[in-house]
């Protein structure tokens, strides 16, 4: 069903994410360099599921010398992101909360045969859709409450104002390489969460959810409804 070049680059590419993901969370939580925004402990390693070393990359560039740690050490304040890179980690933070609900929301439906209207595709979408939005806006509260000083309903309300729309265009490209993979590329049979390939294209599908999402977050920021981390 899978060609054996695909196959290969599947289980290669799975592999890296997961070493770039083990690296970052060793790094934040086992070495020290924690981000002041505790949440983005959370976040670098989820994109490194997809992103692979380009995250660990970014991570070392603009995360790590965030941390009290790196300050000490280097005897100073981090140097001035460039300015493309602010809405790039609020992309990275909406990416994170879609990743989570995406792969749970895939286990899901797989191990409950679910299906709406008599495809798959759909169960998937809405399972998606739903999860990621609900993690996207917690996340988006533990970013923005603390920084604004917001209370519980205040704050939720300003995180669903910021991350409905990102999250949406994430999803958006996300989804339109799920139908690519669904319809053109393994039409039949279907590939299942159950194999490595099928998370090897999902990873590709997060990348272009990310490309996707990437311009709504530069005007979200411009506009002042989303912070620029």
């Amino acid at each position: 069903m899978v060609a054996p070049w695909l196959l290969v680059l599947s289980w290669l590419g799975i592999a890296v994410a997961a070493v770039s993901a083990a690296w970052l969370v060793i790094d934040i939580y086992g070495r020290g360099y924690r981000p002041p925004m505790a949440i983005m402990g959370i976040v670098w390693p989820v994109t490194a599921l997809y992103f692979g070393p380009v995250a660990v990359w970014a991570y070392r560039r603009w995360g790590r010398p965030k941390s009290s740690r790196w300050q000490r050490e280097h005897g100073r304040e981090p140097d001035e992101a460039p300015r493309w890179a602010g809405p790039a980690l609020g992309t990275s933070h909406c990416g994170a909360g879609c990743t989570l609900g995406d792969i749970a929301a895939e286990f899901a439906v797989f191990l409950l045969g679910a299906e709406l209207l008599g495809s798959t595709l759909l169960a998937e979408y809405v399972g998606d859709y739903v999860l990621a939005l609900v993690l996207g806006i917690v996340f988006q509260y533990l970013a923005i409450a603390p920084m604004r000083g917001l209370g519980l309903r205040r704050g939720l309300a300003e995180a669903a104002k910021a991350d409905v729309l990102s999250l949406t265009s994430f999803e958006v490209g996300l989804f339109g390489w799920m139908a690519l993979m669904s319809l053109v590329f393994f039409p039949h049979p279907h590939l299942r969460p159950d194999h490595v390939t099928y998370w090897f294209l999902m990873q590709v599908g997060m990348v272009i959810g990310f490309a996707t999402s990437y311009p709504v977050n530069v005007w979200l920021v411009r506009k002042g409804i989303k912070e620029s981390m």
